[in-house]
């Protein structure tokens, strides 16, 4: 998960433990109308009025009369309806008791056994989810693809037609239920999305765990955390990313929903680890993990003699401080006395590995390990990832949701340019890339090792990182090295092995020439073109966000004006016929709302509505993963 995670909740929260979604649905589904509509107002100031008790016990005071009680159980989450407890006459079903649930942080739906980085948000990290298979389209389409059906009764025939062997009517079932929560949640927008819409939401995603879709559950839970940030205005919480996540949801939950899903979408509860038998591995770098639930540590990326990439984590409650130091802790894998630093500049035998389906190595009771020598990454099996031009190596990665692949480069330092590191790759002909940090946050290196770099133009740079599909011809770097026989290049210590880790090791002045480097290649308006930015799709990003943000009601409003002009003239003029056909059917749906004689709804739902956004939010995510592809040519 390409790592900016900061906790989203933590402003707003204070001293509220954790709460598990189907508490917190139950409690507002026992509400009474009247009491719904005061809700969200009543959980304003909430977490600012909250005490600690000396038995652990959190107490919330409305007024008076009514004193709420929370029980954390041993594991610090309100877990079960009786751990919330209110002292006033409507209690359980009183306003109170839902108030302070409501002003809670949302609980993870059970312990995470093992997290992984992911590099966007998203770029917030979350436990990892098995990836939805997506190409990148080779060109834009003449004809916009035919939407799949739209009405509810739509879902209800998906429910009584034979089933994928995969999945069981009940996940059917369950998916349509996710379906029609997330639809109606994207319609209202952030500006009514409160705590009504989200427990909604948080039910459906508690009968998708129950059906065995943890991958769906993991995607709602997403989409109630973003609602909550954006509607308390948090810093760390960008619209873009809410809109991605809502985008993941409906997908993951509309092709459920439809029967044809296959076991990947689905996703599993607990990473399933299966016999590696022996293994040789020798570390690439060190990377530091940050969780939007309060999670931290360390993912180790090590390689197998035959190319194959491995990892090994350590990730536990703990946040920025244990992300810090995991990356000096002991490794616990079979026995073997070494620490992620060690492992990161050096080698593990493996005998009895257990692997999981995305490279994780297991620490099972048969695993044992002896370290190795150091091997540099001149050497093999690390000098293949360093021998074909970066250009080729993003083009072979598989394109999906999750995270791509690792990818190393050897550049040329050309300068900075504002919280990013200008480079161009030592291959004739290859593009200016720009080098982003890793993870934003002040404490950890990635953003001051960057700045150093760009005051020592002309330096030669071994980069390993992973590419960002969000933006053209973007690295992010996780550890850079000298190059081999370049003259101008970084001087670091005999003990690091020829790498530096930039989530943990910290660049100094001795670590660099002393004399100037040779004159630079002036790089012709300083990046050159930018395909993604200079696109006209921004339009449609724009009116994405703008119902994510407004809601159905401002997506409306923005068709009965001017931007429909303004927007699909661009759009056809630069070839994004279908974009701005997808992009006409969402305003025209959106402002759609037929009603009878008496001025009644007739169609109430927004299944169309949101099989309309979907379809425009899956285009601009295919079309822009293929601009960012060509960025690299």
């Amino acid at each position: 998960m390409s790592t900016e995670a900061l906790s989203t909740e933590a402003s707003s929260t204070g001293l509220l433990p954790p709460v598990a979604p189907e508490v917190l649905a139950e409690a507002v589904e026992n509400l009474s109308a009247r009491l719904r509509k005061k809700l969200d107002a009543a959980i304003e100031g909430c977490a600012a009025g909250a005490s600690l008790a000396a038995d652990g016990s959190i107490s919330i005071r409305f007024g008076e009369d009514a004193l709420v009680t929370l029980h954390p159980g041993p594991s610090g989450t309100v877990s079960g309806g009786e751990q919330a407890v209110c002292s006033c006459l409507l209690a359980p079903r009183c306003l109170h008791r839902a108030a302070a649930l409501g002003a809670a942080p949302i609980a993870d739906a059970e312990p995470i056994a093992d997290a992984a980085p992911i590099a966007d948000s998203e770029h917030s990290l979350v436990p990892n989810q098995p990836p939805a298979q997506v190409q990148w389209p080779a060109q834009e389409q003449e004809q916009p693809p035919r939407p799949e059906p739209v009405a509810a009764e739509a879902l209800t025939a998906a429910q009584d037609r034979p089933v994928a062997p995969a999945l069981s009517a009940a996940q059917v079932r369950a998916a349509a239920a996710l379906w029609e929560a997330a639809a109606e949640a994207l319609a209202a927008g952030v500006t009514a999305g409160g705590a009504v819409v989200q427990a909604e939401l948080l039910r459906a995603a508690h009968t998708a765990r129950l059906a065995g879709l943890p991958r769906a559950e993991a995607a709602a839970l997403r989409v109630v955390r973003g609602l909550r940030a954006a509607r308390e205005r948090s810093a760390a919480q960008r619209l873009a990313d809410l809109t991605g996540a809502f985008r993941e949801l409906l997908h993951t939950a509309g092709l459920l929903a439809s029967g044809a899903a296959g076991p990947a979408l689905t996703g599993t509860a607990r990473r399933a680890y299966e016999s590696g038998g022996s293994l040789q591995v020798y570390g690439l770098c060190r990377e530091p993990v940050l969780s939007a639930t309060g999670y931290g540590g360390v993912v180790t990326h090590v390689l197998g003699t035959d190319g194959s990439r491995y990892s090994v984590s350590d990730v536990r409650p703990g946040g920025l401080a244990r992300a810090r130091g995991a990356g000096s802790a002991s490794v616990a894998l079979g026995g073997a006395v070494l620490d992620h630093a060690g492992l990161a500049r050096g080698g593990l035998r493996i005998v009895g590995a257990t692997v999981s389906p995305d490279g994780r190595l297991g620490a099972g009771r048969g695993v044992r390990a002896t370290p190795l020598r150091a091997v540099p990454w001149e050497g093999e099996p690390a000098a293949a990832l360093f021998a074909r031009p970066a250009a080729e190596a993003v083009a072979a990665m598989p394109v999906d949701d999750a995270e791509p692949g690792l990818l190393g480069c050897d550049v040329q330092v050309v300068g900075g340019r504002g919280d990013h590191l200008l480079v161009r790759e030592l291959t004739p002909g290859a593009p200016v890339l720009r080098l982003r940090p890793a993870h934003p946050h002040p404490e950890l290196p990635f953003a001051a090792s960057l700045r150093r770099l760009a005051g020592y133009p002309g330096l030669a740079l071994r980069v390993l990182g992973r590419p960002d599909l969000d933006r053209a011809a973007t690295l992010r770097p996780l550890a850079v090295g000298p190059v081999p026989g370049a003259e101008h290049t970084l001087l670091l210590p005999e003990e690091w092995i020829g790498r530096a880790d930039l989530g943990y090791d910290r660049l100094q002045g001795v670590h660099f020439p002393g004399e100037a480097a040779g004159p630079v290649p002036e790089v012709p308006d300083a990046t050159g073109p930018d395909p993604l930015a200079d696109s006209p799709l921004w339009r449609v990003r724009r009116l994405l966000e703008t119902g994510v943000a407004g809601g159905r009601r401002a997506v409306a409003e923005a068709a009965r004006g001017g931007e429909p002009l303004g927007l699909y003239g661009p759009l056809r003029r630069a070839g994004f016929g279908s974009a701005a056909e997808l992009a006409g059917a969402l305003t025209a749906e959106a402002d759609r709302r037929p009603r009878d004689a008496f001025g009644r709804l007739t169609d109430a739902s927004a299944d169309r509505y949101a099989w309309a956004w979907l379809a425009a939010a899956a285009h601009l995510a295919a079309a822009e993963r293929c601009l960012v592809a060509a960025s690299w040519a």
